[in-house]
């Protein structure tokens, strides 16, 4: 059994569950959607430091991009959108329907929401800047307050620095 190591980060949006293993992290949990640690699990905040630093960087606005080895276990489509939505620039948002075409599917945008909400690596994959087509704020594992503050971060109308 592998074993999985974590930790837990404050930042403005709640408190942040980071997990992962020895190489890479595997999963950034939002408030709410936490797994309960259990056998084959151990607390490792030093493992995660750097998540964490880079981490509070971005909610002070002072970084754009992550460099976190990531390993994200899912299917081939879901792989496929998830590192589309690492090539969404700081800032910018897409649609749906804009994710499911430049992954070669056009009609599946549904099934690119579906994904979008598997994101196991919140914020980090930034999820949070897929939009409806009309421009409006839709599904957000961590509710539509949080992907609209992280979005107000990213476009430079707020600072979510922690106090």
């Amino acid at each position: 059994m592998d074993m999985t190591l974590y930790s837990t980060v404050s930042s403005p949006i709640g408190e942040l569950m980071l997990c992962g293993d020895e190489h890479a992290l595997t999963a950034l949990h939002l408030p709410g959607h936490w797994p309960t640690p259990a056998a084959g699990w151990q607390r490792d905040d030093a493992r995660f430091a750097d998540v964490a630093r880079q981490l509070d960087e971005y909610f002070a606005g002072e970084r754009t991009t992550f460099d976190v080895p990531l390993k994200m276990r899912g299917g081939p489509f879901e792989r496929e959108v998830w590192a589309e939505l690492e090539r969404i620039p700081y800032g910018e948002t897409a649609s749906y329907g804009e994710i499911a075409r430049r992954v070669g599917r056009p009609h599946a945008s549904r099934a690119v929401g579906a994904a979008n909400g598997r994101n196991p690596i919140a914020i980090i994959v930034p999820c949070h800047r897929v939009i409806g087509s009309d421009g409006t704020l839709t599904g957000y594992g961590g509710g539509l307050e949080r992907k609209r503050a992280l979005l107000d971060l990213e476009a430079g109308r707020s600072s979510l620095a922690i106090a």
